[in-house]
């Protein structure tokens, strides 16, 4: 995926509620503010996926959202893949793989694409 931006109405912190409202909704990705990444002006959002096993939550992260404060009551959102997730590929994987399927890093790649181009539909303002 290319990186996506645009301007959002409202400032970094309302922006970032209403990411995180908005993955909530979807319950198919997680994005969440990442205050040690973030700068007083910019807040920075991860954007993960997480496979349960049992007791085991696996977390794998698919991109990072940055808001910056433009003034005006705008916010520049600028998100972008973090790359491939860096697991090894499993058994499942590789079967999926080979079936045709398609593998896990391909699905969760398409996972973040979708809801990065949801964001922005959601949220942008003006062209």
């Amino acid at each position: 995926m290319n990186a996506v931006e645009f301007i959002a109405a409202g400032t970094p912190r309302v922006v970032s509620s209403a990411i995180e409202a908005c993955a909530d909704e979807q319950r198919l990705v997680s994005a969440l503010v990442v205050p040690w990444e973030s700068l007083p002006d910019t807040l920075s959002m991860a954007v993960t996926s997480a496979r349960v096993d049992g007791w085991a939550i696996e977390h794998t992260n698919l991109g990072t959202i940055r808001l910056t404060d433009i003034g005006n009551d705008r916010t520049r959102v600028a998100i972008a893949t973090d790359g491939p997730p860096a697991h090894e590929p499993g058994r499942q994987e590789t079967a999926a793989a080979s079936s045709g399927a398609g593998s896990d890093s391909a699905k969760l790649a398409r996972l973040f694409d979708a809801f990065a181009h949801q964001i922005q539909k959601r949220f942008q303002v003006g062209p």
